[in-house]
């Protein structure tokens, strides 16, 4: 896994996961109530022992470079690094990134001096946990060109995902980009084992050898892996499926963000933090445990430092520093707590959640500040709206970074 270089794409502006990207982008949004998205690739890179990493970045990018910043530091004994590359202006090239493709295009210069194999790209918005020695070893003993990691979906997921046909050999031999025609559905089905999920989605992850990228780059100028770079290799190189079978989900709206995070407070979730063998790397804060008063709490995740006096918490996750007043009720709901302690007064609301509130619902971004007796449960059941500070996505109430929810308001 020396041998590897690992490139994690961050730059997108992940404009169907807004508000939540309005102040930050896509991989740094806050997930389970303590982590970054772009705590998964990482982690999942260390634990498989793959050290030279590099990010790319572009919009957004000042708290995730500060994430990573403070997180992943390596020692002077580690053969590796973990360096962010932001988007920038050359000489050559004077655009911006257009896709992910042009991305890695963009920073070929910065890899040419570090000796390695194979390229492993991967997204920086995905939740699972995968040991890429299990794909790099796949890629190497089919002697493959290229490598993409697949997952069984069926035919109504189908038409959200880029569909790769296999054949028995696990080769890939055709591409279709979320289709919806009949013909072509009937056409992409492959054999999966699994008469409810007939296809193989892709996962937007790959394994280039190193030659293969530089030259399907060049042979192809477009802008996107999945879209262009992936169909236009099919025909003229050996392009194989990793086949994967764990828990994964694109993080891609906000009813999928909301489900993912809520599916935490499970007894048994989908996905687990927690593993001895394959953790899951976050900054380390050195916070107080939480105070928890006369709260009624159930099947809930609290994160350190919270301060809870609230009445009633059910099927939530507060995250980090998060404030709840008395008799506050709160149910199915992600609260992202704050990013500091208030010590003085700053405001005529506090920070945190105020007095007898009732949140059902709903995501509660980072700092907010929710006055007494405030009632957010969507009470006009709409699915989209939106204020300067608040908005209602796919029915789920959404309040934004930083805002200012006055005393008495009902949403």
């Amino acid at each position: 896994m020396r041998k590897v270089l690992s490139v994690i794409l961050g730059g997108g502006r992940g404009t169907r996961l807004a508000p939540l990207t309005t102040v930050r982008s896509k991989p740094a949004v806050p997930i389970g109530g303590k982590y970054r998205l772009i705590d998964i690739p990482i982690s999942n890179c260390l634990n498989s022992n793959v050290r030279k990493i590099y990010v790319l970045t572009q919009f957004n990018s000042e708290s995730l470079h500060r994430h990573i910043n403070q997180t992943y530091k390596f020692d002077n004994f580690t053969e590796g690094f973990l360096e962010v590359l932001a988007a920038s202006q050359t000489l050559e090239n004077m655009n911006w990134y257009q896709g992910t493709a042009d991305a890695v295009r963009h920073n070929l210069n910065h890899f040419q001096n570090v000796k390695f194999d194979q390229y492993l790209i991967l997204a920086g918005d995905h939740l699972y946990r995968m040991n890429y020695q299990d794909f790099v070893k796949h890629h190497r003993d089919t002697a493959a060109d290229i490598t993409i990691s697949v997952k069984a979906v069926s035919r109504e997921d189908a038409k959200e995902f880029g569909i790769l046909k296999v054949n028995s050999e696990g080769r890939i031999v055709k591409f279709a980009e979320k289709p919806k025609d009949p013909d072509v559905l009937e056409d992409m089905k492959s054999a999966t084992g699994d008469p409810e999920r007939p296809y193989w989605g892709s996962m937007g992850i790959y394994v280039f050898n190193r030659e293969t990228l530089y030259e399907s780059l060049s042979e192809i100028p477009k802008d996107d892996f999945g879209g262009d770079i992936i169909p236009g290799s099919i025909r003229n190189r050996k392009v194989m499926a990793f086949f994967f079978d764990g828990y994964w989900e694109d993080i891609g709206t906000i009813r999928s963000f909301y489900k993912a995070n809520l599916n935490f407070t499970k007894i048994n979730p989908d996905f687990r933090f927690v593993d001895e063998h394959f953790p899951i790397y976050t900054h380390a804060r050195m916070l107080p445990g939480s105070r928890i008063c006369s709260a009624a709490i159930e099947q809930s995740l609290i994160n350190e430092g919270a301060l809870i006096q609230g009445k009633t918490i059910r099927n939530s996750i507060l995250g980090i520093r998060s404030v709840v007043r008395e008799g506050s009720e709160i149910y199915d709901s992600y609260i992202m707590g704050n990013d500091y302690f208030e010590t003085d007064r700053r405001s005529s609301v506090p920070l945190g959640i105020g007095k007898n509130c009732v949140i059902r619902g709903a995501i509660v971004d980072k700092n907010a500040r929710i006055g007494d007796h405030v009632r957010i449960v969507n009470q006009d059941k709409l699915d989209n709206f939106e204020t300067d500070t608040y908005c209602i996505r796919d029915g789920i109430v959404v309040v934004k970074k930083d805002a200012v929810i006055p005393e008495g308001t009902v949403i």
